[in-house]
């Protein structure tokens, strides 16, 4: 099983308080409400037409690049 990785993130004072209030109204964990949030951002990357059209282009450029 992987490991979880640790990151930081640097949060307006707004946003911050924002991320605190929805996680006390949930009564869950501001990580918890971070991972949700991260998650369906993600799907909807993977939803999103233009965002696989560029995935792939990238893709393709780093191919071409390693080939030669």
């Amino acid at each position: 099983m992987r490991q979880p990785k640790a990151m930081t993130i640097r949060l307006s004072p707004d946003q911050a308080e924002a991320l605190e209030t929805v996680a006390a109204v949930e009564d869950r964990p501001v990580s918890e409400v971070i991972r949700a949030a991260i998650a369906e951002h993600v799907e909807s990357k993977r939803q999103d037409p233009a965002f696989q059209d560029s995935l792939r282009d990238r893709i393709e450029r780093a191919r071409r690049f390693f080939r030669k």
